[in-house]
């Protein structure tokens, strides 16, 4: 019998698989299909090992691979950076039969699955994601995008991948910074629907930091698990899959007033606490029981490290911010709030008063101010 350790499979509807275990990568080429000829393989420069063990894989299925390196983290979600990709699949001649591979961070998978869905008005696209934030978040559930000056995937479009390959083994050599900001992803599935997850964080928040916690592949599956449910109900996000931005409001306006210096993870983080206290504030999380749950996101995500304040002297810069997002409606914000553990609703219209009121509870003087990357 083999040793080998069998993949999760968790179905998204009825479109496609994302394969969660060890040694998952090696199955790239069985997802791509018959008719694909040319492969292009979007990567940071950071994974040359992974990268070349990919694309000789491909190569020696008998695909022509074209490796497209891009920047790391954010800087690769620009429209030069897709122009410069659409420009390679134009070179290199490319068909609707043909397909991109995207291998990397959440950054990499939203981009490589933007210019998939942009090349021909779309091909097939494989992510592998390769940080744990990838993992839970930004490779499932087929939103692609890019950023503009103005906001945080202001530019995108809904394309859903032919596979998602979680390759755990990966992880080991993630650094604990970025581990860490993808806790933010799976504490947050946690709050809107799966407690369990907060349970197993709790149980040991040290061991939640490490690449080797046996708990970590099922907190990965029962964020995925959540995803999966919910982006299959709601693809194009029209009503449920806005639950998935449980703290994103406020945890993209950070991100833009930062300049994305701050890992997403760790600006959700602080958008959690926000939309906690603001659920407070409106009265969806009342009495005691209201208090309590406001103060199990402040120990939960602080116990692993992530950050829950922000610095007091952005106020108007993050309210503009804010009033771009994707789930603002005319002037109107809207935000995902909680009215109990695992019970997401909806508040819109929030007061001006009530808003600041929040930031006030999350916020300290600049000075004192940091997060994983050092004072922001």
């Amino acid at each position: 019998m083999s040793d080998t350790p069998v993949a999760s499979i968790i179905r998204v509807g009825d479109d496609y698989d994302v394969l969660i275990g060890s040694g998952v990568i090696d199955r790239v080429a069985d997802q791509l299909g018959d008719s694909v000829e040319r492969v292009l393989v979007v990567h940071p420069p950071t994974l040359p090992e992974l990268t070349a063990k990919v694309a000789d894989a491909l190569s020696a299925r008998g695909f022509d691979v074209h490796r497209a390196p891009v920047p790391d983290a954010e800087g690769a979600k620009t429209a030069e950076v897709a122009a410069g990709l659409w420009s390679r699949l134009g070179r290199a001649g490319f068909t609707r039969t043909d397909a991109v591979v995207g291998l990397g961070g959440g950054s990499v998978t939203d981009l490589a699955g933007f210019v998939a869905a942009s090349w021909l008005r779309g091909v097939p696209v494989v992510q592998v994601p390769t940080t744990l934030l990838g993992m839970v978040d930004a490779a499932v559930g087929g939103k692609t995008g890019i950023n503009t000056d103005e906001g945080k995937n202001l530019v995108g479009a809904f394309h859903l991948p032919r596979a998602v390959l979680c390759d755990v083994d990966v992880l080991a050599t993630l650094p604990e910074a970025d581990l860490v900001a993808g806790l933010g992803e799976i504490i947050k599935c946690g709050f809107i629907a799966d407690p369990v997850i907060l349970e197993l964080v709790e149980a040991d928040p040290a061991a939640a930091r490490r690449a080797d916690n046996p708990a970590l592949r099922e907190m990965i599956e029962r964020a995925v698990h959540v995803k999966a449910h919910v982006v299959a109900a709601d693809l194009r996000e029209s009503s449920l899959r806005e639950i998935l931005n449980y703290g994103h409001t406020f945890g993209h306006a950070i991100e833009q007033v930062e300049h994305y210096a701050w890992r997403h993870g760790e600006a959700v983080s602080v958008g959690m606490v926000y939309v906690a206290e603001l659920a407070r504030l409106t009265g969806h999380l009342a009495g005691e029981s209201g208090a309590a749950l406001v103060a199990r996101h402040r120990s939960a995500l602080e116990a692993v490290g992530l950050p829950i304040t922000y610095r007091e002297d952005r106020w108007p810069e993050l309210l503009t911010a804010m009033r771009r997002d994707k789930k603002t409606r005319g002037s109107m914000l809207r935000f995902v709030v909680l009215a109990g553990l695992a019970e997401p609703t909806r508040l819109e219209g929030p007061s001006d008063d009530d808003l600041r009121a929040a930031y006030d509870l999350v916020s300290v003087p600049a000075d004192r101010a940091t997060h994983g990357r050092g004072e922001s």
